[in-house]
């Protein structure tokens, strides 16, 4: 499974299932191989974020460019557990829990306002200054923080 020239076997199969926690069915997971190793230019293994970045769909994603930092040098186990926060049947916890890496540009365990700013460029282009999206990110974390305490509060004089 490491060289994109091998089979992929039902042992391969049942541990990749296993580990993107049955996003995917068996015949999900050879289809995946099999665009995989297309994707898989050099034939080593490992999928570059430039060959990544040749997918049309995702190119032309707004987040394309920070997930392809997340995308460089995957693995086939890697290229499908990224790909199963996509799946329908990967649950909400796993979908938060694969945003907040996309959104930890620093990849320290925390989403900071430079993280989000980061992000909010890459969203926004060149529809927004860089004064109005600080402006829409303090709105949001002002919203976020009067939710939380209004619910703190609710939950604790009940």
């Amino acid at each position: 499974m490491g060289n994109t020239s091998s089979i992929l076997t039902q042992y391969d199969i049942e541990e990749v299932q296993g580990h993107c926690t049955h996003a995917f069915s068996q015949q999900d997971i050879v289809s995946l191989y099999n665009r995989f190793c297309q994707l898989d230019q050099n034939r080593n293994g490992f999928i570059s974020s430039d060959e990544f970045l040749s997918v049309p769909e995702f190119a032309v994603n707004p987040l394309s460019q920070v997930s392809s930092q997340m995308l460089d040098g995957l693995n086939f186990k890697e290229f499908v557990a990224f790909l199963s926060a996509f799946s329908s049947r990967t649950t909400l916890q796993q979908k938060i829990e694969f945003m907040f890496k996309v959104y930890d540009l620093e990849c320290n365990k925390k989403v900071n306002f430079k993280d989000l700013m980061s992000v909010l460029r890459d969203l926004t282009g060149s529809f927004m200054t860089e004064q109005q999206r600080e402006v829409r990110l303090l709105r949001a974390a002002g919203s976020l923080y009067f939710f939380e305490s209004y619910f703190l509060c609710r939950y604790y004089l009940s």
